[in-house]
């Protein structure tokens, strides 16, 4: 068994590898759990870019093979916003996620985009290191629409405004179950798992 830094203090993504690396060889831990508080500049221009700064940056931290992910929302009639800049949209504070998704709400009805054009997806990038440098990175997204109006309960971020229309809900009315089988995040983490079996050997 090796241990694998997951470069996140969010309960639920850290819930979500739990979930997705189940199977392998691999304990999980978390910053809060190695006591690091280290909070590297996201100065990457891209999910990539920014996903292997986290990686590289842990990796040194804690001298242990860390999993860093970038993610965010891209809406087409928004020219790619909020992209990179999702967890800060608008000068937003980190935990105003209902603020956020209002912005990109607000944005769409004052430009009166119809249905057919407010597709958008999440998009995830996964970067693996260690303290030597890249394994690789993974990548995943999800295709959906921005709906009219944020509905559910479950999920977090953006989840209640991105309509999946093969579920026909947005991603904070669907189960956890769903949410992993078709999430940006998930699909990331599982086209990394041959990266952390290089790992494992």
């Amino acid at each position: 068994m090796i241990k694998l830094l997951i470069a996140t203090n969010n309960s639920h993504k850290l819930e979500e590898y739990r979930e997705i690396f189940a199977g392998l060889p691999v304990v999980l831990t978390s910053l809060a759990q190695e006591g690091i508080t280290l909070d590297p500049e996201e100065t990457g221009t891209t999910f990539e870019e920014n996903a292997i700064i986290k990686a590289h940056a842990f990796a040194q931290a804690a001298n242990l093979p860390t999993l860093a992910d970038d993610s965010g929302l891209e809406v087409d009639a928004l020219g790619g916003e909020p992209g990179v800049y999702s967890a800060r949209y608008a000068n937003t504070a980190k935990d105003d996620h209902s603020g956020r998704y209002q912005i990109v709400l607000d944005k769409l009805a004052a430009m009166a985009v119809p249905w057919a054009e407010r597709t958008a997806r999440f998009r995830c990038v996964v970067a693996l290191a260690t303290r030597e440098g890249l394994i690789g990175v993974a990548h995943g997204t999800v295709e959906g629409f921005i709906a009219y109006d944020a509905k559910g309960e479950n999920g977090f971020g953006y989840d209640p405004i991105f309509f999946v229309p093969e579920f026909g809900q947005t991603l904070a009315q669907v189960s956890s179950a769903q949410k992993h089988q078709i999430s940006h995040r998930g699909r990331a983490a599982r086209a990394a798992i041959p990266l952390i079996k290089q790992l494992t050997g």
